[in-house]
C-alpha cells in the first residue's frame, strides 16, 4: 500500500475517534489519519497509536531530535525510560506503535533510513486469558432482578456477550438493523472495520426479542437512534457502561476475580474449543485475522486438563 504525503482532514463522521487532552503534531496528526481514513483502522486503535506516539514524540523533542534524525539509539533510550513502569506487554505495545510511525516517516522520505527494520520486538510471554467456569457464567448471566427496570436491557447485553463472543466496542455500535432474531444472526464490525457474521444462541435470542419490544421503545421515547443498546435516557451505551455493568453483575454472582466484557469474550472462545468446535471456525467467529491469535485459547484448556490430572491421577 502506498502512503502518500500531504495533510489529511481528520474524518469525524462514521467510526469515532475520542478526541485527546492535546491535539498531536502536524507530523503525527498526518500519520493518525493515514491510519484511520486509508489504512481503515478502528478510532480506539487510532487513539491507542497517539497516546503511546504521545510519549515517543515528547522524548525525541526533550532530546532536541528531529524527525530526520531518529535513529536506533533514539528509540532504545525511550524504551529503557518505559521499563522503569511498565510491563514488557505494555512496552510491545508501545514498540509497535513506534515502529509503525518510523516506517511511516521512511516512506514518505522523511527518515533517510528504515530505522523500524533494525529494531527487535521485545519476546513475550503469552499469558493464559482470564477465563470462568461455565456454572460462573450461568450465575452471572442470572444476576440481573427482573424487578431492575433495565433488567431487559442488561440480561440480553450479557447473553448477547457470552452467546457471540463480541468485543464491547462491537456490542455498543450495534444497530437493530444489523440483528437478525428471525435467522439467528448478527452482523458486526470488527478491527480494520472489517465486517463478520456471528451466530446467536437461543437464550440470546429470547432475551434479545423481549428488550427490543418491551424494553428499548420505552427507553427510546420520542427520539431516533438506531443503537441496538440504549442507556437509561435513550442514547447509546458506550464502551465504559458495557464495563461496569459487566463488572457489577459478575460480583452480585459472587466472582472475586476480575471479570470484563472480554472475559465473556474468552468464556466464549473457551467453553466452544473445550465443547469440540474446530479452531478456524472459533478463529473465524472471533473475527481474528491470524490463526496464532486464537491458538492461546487451546493452552487454557491444556491448563484445565493438567489441573484436573494433578487432581484425579493417583499418581499425579
Amino acid at each position: 500500500m502506498q502512503m502518500q504525503s500531504g495533510t489529511m482532514a481528520v474524518v469525524t463522521q462514521g467510526a469515532s475517534r475520542p478526541a485527546p487532552a492535546l491535539p498531536p503534531p502536524p507530523l503525527v496528526k498526518r500519520f493518525l489519519d493515514y491510519l484511520f481514513i486509508e489504512c481503515g483502522l478502528a478510532g480506539t486503535t487510532v487513539t491507542a497509536y497517539q497516546r503511546d506516539l504521545a510519549e515517543f514524540w515528547a522524548c525525541i523533542k526533550a532530546n532536541g531530535v528531529e524527525p530526520a534524525d531518529i535513529s536506533i539509539q533514539h528509540v532504545q533510550t525511550h524504551l529503557i525510560e518505559l521499563q522503569r513502569r511498565l510491563s514488557v506487554s505494555s512496552i510491545a505495545r508501545h514498540l509497535a506503535s513506534i515502529k509503525v510511525f518510523l516506517r511511516y516517516l521512511h516512506a514518505e522520505r522523511i527518515l533517510p533510513r528504515d530505522v523500524a527494520s533494525l529494531i527487535e520486538s521485545p519476546k513475550r510471554w503469552r499469558t493464559i486469558p482470564n477465563v470462568v467456569r461455565y456454572e460462573q457464567v450461568e450465575a452471572m448471566l442470572m444476576a440481573p432482578d427482573p424487578a431492575d427496570d433495565l433488567y431487559l436491557r442488561d440480561r440480553s447485553l450479557l447473553e448477547l456477550l457470552y452467546a457471540t463472543g463480541i468485543r464491547a466496542t462491537e456490542a455498543v455500535d450495534l444497530t437493530v438493523a444489523q440483528v437478525n432474531l428471525k435467522l439467528g444472526y448478527l452482523r458486526c464490525m470488527g478491527k480494520g472495520r472489517k465486517e463478520r457474521v456471528v451466530p446467536i444462541g437461543q437464550p440470546a435470542i429470547q432475551a434479545l426479542g423481549r428488550y427490543v419490544e418491551i424494553l428499548r421503545p420505552r427507553l427510546l421515547g420520542e427520539r431516533f437512534d438506531t443503537a441496538l443498546f440504549l442507556s437509561r435516557t435513550g442514547r447509546p451505551l458506550d464502551r465504559t457502561n458495557v464495563w461496569r455493568l459487566v463488572r457489577k453483575y459478575a460480583q452480585l454472582a459472587g466472582l472475586s476475580q476480575h471479570v470484563s466484557p472480554h472475559t465473556l469474550r474468552h468464556c466464549f472462545a473457551t467453553h466452544l474449543l473445550a465443547g469440540g468446535a474446530d479452531l478456524r471456525i472459533v478463529q473465524e467467529l472471533l473475527g481474528h485475522v491470524d490463526v496464532t491469535t486464537t491458538q492461546i485459547y487451546t493452552h487454557v484448556d491444556e491448563a484445565r486438563l493438567q489441573q484436573v490430572h494433578r487432581r484425579c491421577h493417583p499418581r499425579p
